[in-house]
């Protein structure tokens, strides 16, 4: 375990609330605690057992002034969230309660810890890897049940086993082909071109099936990004009102009232999803209109998903057919809204797009959104979502098994073309490397103190 100086920070949101935490990590984090608490009796914490509660008062540091009553926690290290001792005081909400006792536990000798220090300090002692560590801050940042069982399943080490099994079995063809080249006159078990190939083929299609999962787990990590669009007054705004179940954008006869872009995250079967309603496409001489139609551009652009409403009510106009054309080539799903009307739309006109990702809707009515929602999972997750099965939610780590696999291949070309086993080696090599800075056994230091500078303090 490393040696490190007494961090303090709060680690509860800080706010109005029944219970504040203040955590503090380290050698010293029950002598600092212990200054400034005041159990019954005057007893103190120098007496405290691991893994017990004593009740008490916070006073004034070098005072006898009572700021709270607390109850502080004790964790002995290495079976601490750090790995060093760990002590909790549970003081009463609020900011002036909480920031008062952190105040003085600071005064007591500890120091503010830095953003994400904590968990950096449990990777750092060897408690967690790195994989395991940013699936904590994963969990804090959850936005549905489904991605936080994703990120749970990481921290529990299943993404790091892999990792861990599949670098094993590269270091062990490592050292077969190293003794088979450095040891030919030895009565040793001879590796060949043919063998590595196969081992090889093996690795590089596991990690293939890896980087598969990697779209749909940045999507369980980040939400799609849906933007609703179409011209003015076909119902966007109602739509995102029945998604979100509440009335959050306006909705008149009056074309054009959306002027701005709307955001709001919705679950939908456990996937999280950032929907957009956006202006309403159309040619405006109105100045603010005219900055809306525009955004609304943008965000087509950067969506993952979009979801066109047209207003089967009414023949297409240009504008829908630009809207149309526009499309093309991203990811979408046609509603045609106002379904309960009678249909205008000559589906000859949309013969281009894909029919299985055209419904016919009524938001108004409420029809035709079931349909929405299985479409989105079809389109992402094929229909099917396997939240128990390893998949890669990361970026940083899709990455790193892109360079492996492409280590790899490089290697089988390298034997293909001249069956030199020592030279196939150097790639396999840089292969158990990559594979090692998804489990910072192979990360540079300041690789490292960038993941957990994007930590919330207090983590």
């Amino acid at each position: 375990m490393k040696e490190f100086d007494t961090i303090a920070a709060i680690s509860t949101a800080v706010g109005e609330g029944g219970i504040s935490i203040i955590r503090v990590s380290g050698e010293k984090a029950l002598q600092v605690a212990g200054r400034i608490f005041r159990g019954k009796n005057l007893k103190g914490l120098d007496t405290m057992e691991p893994y017990t509660m004593r009740y008490g008062h916070i006073v004034e540091f070098g005072g006898d002034d009572v700021i709270d009553e607390v109850i502080v926690s004790y964790m002995k290290g290495p079976r601490s969230f750090t790995a060093e001792d760990t002590v909790e005081i549970n003081c009463h909400g609020g900011m002036v309660a909480t920031n008062k006792v952190l105040e003085n536990v600071i005064k007591a000798g500890a120091r503010i810890a830095e953003p994400g220090e904590f968990t950096k300090r449990a990777f750092l002692n060897g408690r967690i890897d790195l994989s395991q560590a940013e699936a904590v801050i994963d969990i804090i940042r959850a936005k549905t049940e489904l991605s936080m069982k994703s990120a749970v399943l990481q921290a529990g080490g299943n993404l790091s086993t892999a990792v861990r099994e599949l670098r094993e079995k590269l270091l062990a063809l490592i050292a077969h082909i190293e003794a088979t080249v450095d040891y030919p006159e030895d009565d040793l078990e001879e590796i060949t071109a043919v063998q590595v190939s196969a081992r090889l083929k093996e690795a590089a299609g596991e990690l293939g099936k890896a980087i598969e999962s990697a779209d749909e787990g940045k999507i369980l990590r980040e939400g799609i990004s849906t933007v609703i669009v179409g011209k003015p007054n076909v119902g966007k705004s109602s739509l995102l009102n029945t998604l979100v179940k509440e009335n959050r954008a306006i909705v008149t006869d009056i074309p054009g009232t959306t002027r701005d872009v709307i955001e709001e995250y919705i679950n939908i079967k456990g996937i999280p999803i950032k929907i957009v309603d956006t202006a309403g496409i159309r040619e405006t001489e109105d100045v603010v209109e005219k900055i809306g139609v525009e955004k609304s551009r943008e965000k087509i652009e950067e969506a993952d998903l979009i979801i066109l409403l047209l207003d089967s009510s009414r023949e297409l106009t240009v504008e829908d057919r630009d809207i149309i054309s526009y499309i093309k080539g991203k990811k979408y799903i046609v509603l045609l809204n106002k379904s309960d009307l009678s249909g205008r739309i000559d589906m000859k006109e949309i013969g281009e797009l894909e029919p299985e990702y055209v419904i016919n809707t009524s938001v108004v009515q409420g029809f035709g959104i079931d349909k929405l929602k299985e479409a989105i999972v079809k389109l992402f997750f094929h229909g099917e979502i396997k939240a128990n099965e390893l998949v890669i939610t990361n970026m940083r780590h899709k990455e790193a098994m892109m360079a492996a696999r492409s280590s790899c291949l490089q290697a089988i070309d390298a034997l293909t073309g001249t069956s030199a086993i020592d030279l196939a080696s150097i790639d396999i090599r840089n292969a158990w490397y990559s594979l090692g800075q998804i489990t910072g056994d192979t990360m540079e230091e300041d690789i490292i103190d960038k993941i957990f500078s994007e930590f919330c303090l207090g983590k």
